[in-house]
């Protein structure tokens, strides 16, 4: 019997989807069936053409800068707007402040904006969609939904340097683990994919540092980073009904590097 990711009648809201991870999560759900929304913060050329590629009745694209607890229930608003329920939440969005700054060294802004990107507006945007699937499942328009957090290897055995990202990436681990036994009698699945190093825009100056690169390979026993792709496949795969007895995981995607950490 064939097996199909499909999530034909899901709707998708997923964060930082104009480039990278997000943009190859927006393609992989479009291509199984799902309407998305997705938001972007200033690439808006990309995000243009990723609707156009994905057809604007499957997909649609909106500027949100995901700072703080403000701007996630607007976000979650227009996603039931556009497409009228919301099943599927993957928060992608986050920041990775590339300059190392050595903890005595960091400054409270460094360390404010940071939290309020990769974890405040996790928290916001986890409250209005949880509130949104409970309000389906009772009306029996849904079966609950599934979440999905964008962590890092990062939070599972720290970054030198960049102690701001690592305590939030770690610190939406946590959350998963704690909301996965919170919201299973509501039928809601809350995982979490952590990938190492991929080659995303984020990543290009590490990565095209001849030093820095060496190092980054180093670490990675299958000797080469990730691509998008390889990273929206669980991500997609977490949300389809293969994965409905799958809550409180965290899905490594690192080519080996925590076995090598």
């Amino acid at each position: 019997m064939a097996i199909s990711l499909s999530l034909t009648g899901k709707v998708a809201l997923i964060t930082g989807g104009s480039r990278g991870i997000g943009a190859a999560t927006v393609r992989a759900f479009v291509a199984a069936g799902a309407k998305v929304l997705f938001n972007y913060y200033s690439a808006k050329p990309p995000a243009d053409a990723l609707v156009k590629e994905c057809g604007e009745e499957n997909c649609f694209a909106v500027a949100c800068n995901l700072s703080g607890l403000a701007s996630a229930k607007d976000l979650v608003s227009e996603t039931l707007k556009r497409f009228g329920r919301l099943d599927i939440l993957v928060a992608n969005h986050g920041i990775w402040p590339p300059k190392d700054a050595p903890v005595d060294q960091m400054t409270d802004a460094q360390w404010q904006g940071t939290v309020a990107v990769n974890l405040d507006s996790v928290f916001s945007l986890i409250r209005y969609s949880v509130a949104q699937m409970k309000k389906q499942k009772k009306l029996q328009s849904g079966n609950g939904g599934h979440i999905v957090l964008v962590s890092s290897t990062a939070g599972q055995r720290g970054e030198a340097f960049h102690v701001d990202y690592a305590a939030t990436k770690g610190a939406l681990i946590s959350m998963v683990k704690g909301l996965s036994t919170e919201l299973a009698l509501d039928g809601i699945r809350v995982n979490c994919v952590a990938p190492g190093w991929v080659d995303t825009d984020m990543s290009t100056p590490a990565l095209n540092d001849p030093k820095t690169r060496d190092n980054i390979f180093a670490t990675i026993p299958m000797g080469r980073v990730g691509t998008p792709e390889e990273i929206a496949g669980p991500i997609l795969f977490l949300c389809t009904e293969h994965a409905g007895f799958i809550t409180g995981e965290v899905f490594n995607v690192n080519g080996g590097a925590v076995l090598a950490g």
